[in-house]
């Protein structure tokens, strides 16, 4: 899968509020989908649903196991997330310290005049 279809999945599981406290309640151990639906209130389809794109973007790995599909936290997409994050971030970083460097140049020129 190319790396921006990854990262568009991975974004858009992380900006729903459901699906981020289905990853919190993962990350305590693994979970039936009836374990994760009880808390929240949501129908066995409705968390069917979150989980299915959980999995879809590999943040979450499902299992048959009797009559019940357990969850648990998935492992690669993350890093790719996270390298992207830290890549803009110290871009804008370096462009903010650019911007103060040029704004205290431009103090210290009116101070002279």
């Amino acid at each position: 899968m190319v790396q921006q279809e990854v990262l568009d999945r991975v974004f858009g599981c992380l900006a729903d509020a459901t699906r981020r406290q289905i990853l919190v309640r993962l990350g305590d151990g693994p979970a039936t989908i009836g374990e994760l639906a009880q808390p929240v209130g949501m129908s066995l389809t409705g968390m069917k649903k979150h989980v299915q794109l959980l999995e879809d973007a590999g943040l979450v790995v499902t299992e048959k196991v009797g009559r019940s599909r357990q969850c648990r936290l998935g492992d690669a997409p993350l890093d790719e997330a996270m390298a992207w994050i830290t890549f803009y971030q110290r871009l804008w970083a370096r462009r903010l310290d650019g911007l103060d460097a040029y704004l205290t140049l431009r103090r210290g020129t009116k101070e002279q005049d």
